[in-house]
């Protein structure tokens, strides 16, 4: 738990080998999906994001399952964790549901004693 009394959450996200195979406008499309797919995770689930971070500068390729992208947030319950994890479950491109390109997990943990500053 956080000191806030939430969840502390790092949503670790990749993109599959699907991704990495799509025609360049089918890769664009799910690029311009995912910023309105998850926009406004405070409004529509209770989400604080404390920060982000994308490691895509260093990783290339269709490589192992490995995560590139992670958020970290707080979230009020288990339920809002599900549903930002969902979210690729119900958004769709071109007919399919995102999570045949992006891939997401959550890991749930609390605030470090150190490090803080």
């Amino acid at each position: 738990m956080s000191t806030s009394g939430q969840l502390r959450v790092l949503f670790r996200l990749w993109v599959t080998r699907e991704f990495y195979a799509a025609p360049a406008d089918e890769q664009t499309r799910v690029i311009e999906a995912l910023p309105p797919a998850f926009d406004r995770l405070g409004e529509r689930f209770g989400i604080t994001v404390l920060g982000t971070l994308d490691e895509d500068l260093l990783q290339v390729g269709t490589g192992a399952r490995e995560p590139v992208s992670y958020v970290l947030a707080d979230a009020p319950d288990l339920t809002a964790v599900q549903a930002v994890c969902g979210i690729v479950r119900t958004e769709r491109v071109d007919g399919f549901p995102l999570w045949r390109y992006l891939e997401i997990d959550a890991r749930i943990g609390h605030d470090l004693f150190f490090a803080t500053h």
